[in-house]
């Protein structure tokens, strides 16, 4: 039977995560002390060194780093495991409660960031501090990362996978710490991690599948003139509506693509809108934000350019830019393989560590994308597992159950020194 934790510290740990704010602006031109993931990648860097794990910070953006923690096996040629979570939320806008003043209530503690995925963090800060101090055997080197920039670009993962995938040539000079810290006495060879898990809210179920995305902005063109005489100009809304009506025929039409598939079908979704500067003007500009869900297997560049030439045909003459997508992600191919192929069994040992557990976990396939992918992608074993349902995450009142939290964390620790 697996260890009781101390749930006290869990609490106070996601609380501590809560009330320090992690914004991700989503590509908005906005600041304020909210904003970026600065506060947590302190706390944790000051976690660490409180606790003797050692660790590194890898600069991705300004104000913006990865922070990596390194706990060594205590078994020879044990293979390596990244435990991923991400830093940043998504904003704070229009929320019920009060975003970053975390409250605990009937088991559930509320807050921004508590679901998605605060909690998920928290599991794995306290595990990671429990094997520290284990009599047991550590069958795994476990090495935390908390990436950022997760919710709109997935640049800390991409950072964190250029470790590995870049030649020493090819890394950036504030990369150094990050590489060493990884690999050890093996940065010679930069051989990647085995494993990976990718903490996000699936209520302590193993997804082993999901979806991957393209998003990237249009930008169409016009001629502003006064609205007294707008046939002197070319109002960007009117080509910017035929579009729109062209994107909403392609997303129906989508839905009708591969309807079995375990993740759901493609999906395609206009995410916002900006166009025109007063309603006395001829628009010259307007914007959107294209978001194309793509499933296993397919192509995102493939899926991007059917949408292009939608757009092109419903357009005519009118200018039309594309910019380069901002997310770009194939999703996380089928794990749930046979074990020594892809999977190599992770999913079962995690299930199997939760069933030590008292928990009942099952393998899914999921509509959302993650960062998993990227690590997928980048050649390292990755399924996605945490406390919490998606159902909470994002919303006005964003919370998580406790009891979930406390269980995550206590699965992570038999999994690497079963009980």
């Amino acid at each position: 039977m697996a260890d009781v934790f101390d749930t006290s510290d869990t609490i106070d740990t996601l609380a501590d995560l809560v009330r320090r704010p992690s914004v991700n602006p989503m590509g908005r031109d906005v600041s304020g002390p909210e904003y970026l993931e600065g506060r947590v990648s302190d706390y944790l860097v000051h976690r660490f060194s409180v606790a003797g794990i050692p660790w590194a910070r890898q600069p991705v953006a300004p104000s913006r780093d990865n922070v990596f923690a390194r706990l060594e096996a205590t078994l020879p040629n044990a293979p390596m495991l990244v435990w991923d979570a991400h830093q940043d939320t998504v904003p704070a806008d229009g929320m019920s409660i009060e975003p970053f003043a975390p409250l605990v209530r009937d088991g559930r503690l509320y807050g921004r960031g508590a679901c998605d995925v605060k909690g998920g963090m928290a599991a794995m800060l306290v595990a990671l501090e429990k094997l520290r101090v284990c009599q047991r055997p550590r069958q795994a080197t476990v090495v935390f990362s908390a990436t950022v920039n997760e919710e709109f670009g997935f640049s800390g993962v991409k950072a964190l996978a250029r470790l590995w995938t870049e030649s020493a040539s090819g890394l950036l000079p504030a990369d150094g710490p990050a590489r060493a810290l990884l690999f050890g006495q093996s940065v010679a060879t930069g051989l990647p991690p085995s494993f990976a898990i990718v903490a996000e809210p699936t209520d302590l179920d193993v997804v082993t599948m999901h979806k991957g995305a393209v998003r990237w902005r249009m930008r169409v063109h016009g001629r502003a003139c006064h609205s007294a005489f707008p046939e002197r100009g070319e109002n960007a809304i009117y080509p910017a509506g035929r579009a729109i009506l062209a994107l909403e025929q392609l997303a129906s039409e989508l839905l009708a693509r591969h309807p079995e598939h375990p993740c759901g079908p493609p999906t395609l979704s206009i995410g916002t809108i900006h166009g025109g500067t007063g309603v006395n003007l001829v628009a010259d500009l307007v914007v959107l934000e294209i978001d194309r869900r793509v499933v296993p297997g397919e192509s995102p560049e493939a899926a991007r350019s059917e949408v292009i030439q939608r757009i092109a045909e419903a357009v005519g003459s009118a200018r039309v830019e594309h910019d380069a997508p901002f997310l770009e992600s194939p999703g996380l191919p089928d794990a749930d393989l046979a074990p020594n192929d892809r999977d190599s069994g992770l999913s079962q040992r995690l299930i199997a560590a939760a069933a030590a557990c008292g928990v009942l976990s099952k393998r899914l396939a999921a509509r959302y994308g993650t960062n998993a992918s990227v690590l997928a992608s980048a050649g390292v074993r990755s399924v996605v597992f945490g406390p919490g349902s998606i159902a909470q995450a994002h919303t006005a009142d964003e919370w998580i159950d406790l009891n979930q939290v406390y269980k995550a964390a206590e699965i992570l620790v038999e999994m690497i020194a079963p009980s």
